[in-house]
């Protein structure tokens, strides 16, 4: 699988080092709009192509997969151009900023027969893996309570770095951006919502979006969920944790990128209640190690015509949700999905 990435910022690390691990791709092409960087990515990861300039990234005929690792708000519109020459995408999370422009990304890939995956890595951590196996195996009995907090901490240097961060257009605030993966696993665990409330505000950063906020989420299983976020933990990230309680369990996952199972405790028991501890890892970021399994799994379900960890489709849950969260704050109101 040749691969073909735009956008060669802070994420996109990530990306180049998962691609170089994963036998089966290869790096062809990267593209920025600032040329040094395209030119110092492509001379890092020894990418033979490098361009200031998607389309011509787009006409290379040897890539098939397009890596998009733009600014949010452009995704949808970087992917939509991938689509139109025939590559498949994959998109950073979140794969867009407004629903209506995400669902213009879906109905191109489709309309073109090309596989559309969101970047939500998190969800092939060992430690998730091992709660929704748990979940779907029916071992918490009915799921009362599911409380996800991140209690980060990015100074306002950080959303200096450029001109887009913290902006509606391009990137949101703590929900879209850093708290995504969090309110991505709530509703992967939750099922669908039924409600959401939400009270979100700008308190410390120099940013047109939110740096802190708290919603509630009423699913349609009767199950409630809090989602807590700030990005203003002194004097450093804290907290990523996701805790779900049910009549028959209670579990929590942590670390820096929930990436270590805290506590687990169930009514029966279970094989591998004895050796929970080897589903915890311990990464050096908040990115964790997912990326490369999620190459791994995006390849192969293209080869392999198969369904991937996260599609289009599901990765628009969590979009859907967030603009909820959005929509309740501004409107003072409980908002139906």
């Amino acid at each position: 699988m040749n691969i073909g990435l735009v956008g060669c910022g802070r994420i996109s690390k990530n990306h180049f080092e998962a691609i170089r691990k994963v036998p089966k791709a290869t790096i062809k092409g990267c593209c920025d709009i600032v040329k040094e960087r395209a030119k110092e990515a492509a001379k890092a990861y020894d990418i033979p192509y490098w361009t200031t300039n998607f389309e011509d990234l787009l006409k290379q005929e040897d890539i098939d997969l397009i890596s998009i690792c733009s600014p949010s708000g452009l995704h949808p519109a970087h992917g939509i151009m991938a689509a139109n020459y025939g590559k498949h995408v994959l998109t950073e999370k979140p794969m867009g900023v407004r629903l209506i422009d995400v669902d213009q990304l879906i109905k191109a890939c489709n309309d073109n027969d090309v596989r559309l995956f969101v970047v939500l890595q998190n969800r092939l951590n060992p430690s998730i893996q091992i709660v929704k196996k748990a979940i779907d195996q029916g071992r918490f009995g009915k799921i009362h309570m599911i409380v996800a907090n991140v209690f980060w901490s990015r100074p306002q240097e950080y959303y200096d770095l450029s001109e887009w961060r913290g902006t509606w257009a391009l990137d949101g605030g703590a929900f879209c951006n850093q708290a995504s993966h969090y309110v991505d696993l709530v509703q992967w665990f939750g099922g669908p919502v039924k409600t959401v409330m939400a009270r979100t505000d700008t308190l410390a950063r120099n940013i047109e979006a939110e740096d802190t906020g708290a919603a509630i989420i009423k699913f349609d299983s009767g199950c409630i969920a809090t989602i807590n976020v700030t990005m203003l933990t002194y004097p450093k990230n804290l907290e990523g944790s996701v805790t779900i309680i049910g009549e028959k369990g209670t579990v929590r996952v942590g670390g820096i990128a929930v990436n270590e199972i805290l506590y687990w405790k169930f009514s029966d028991s279970n094989e591998v209640d004895f050796i929970i501890d080897e589903f915890s890892t311990d990464p050096n970021s908040v990115y964790g190690f997912g990326h490369e399994a999620y190459y791994d799994n995006v390849i192969n379900s293209i080869i392999n015509e198969q369904k991937p960890s996260v599609d289009g489709n599901e990765g628009r849950k969590s979009l859907e949700l967030i603009e909820a969260i959005y929509t309740s704050s501004k409107n003072h109101k409980i908002v139906n999905l």
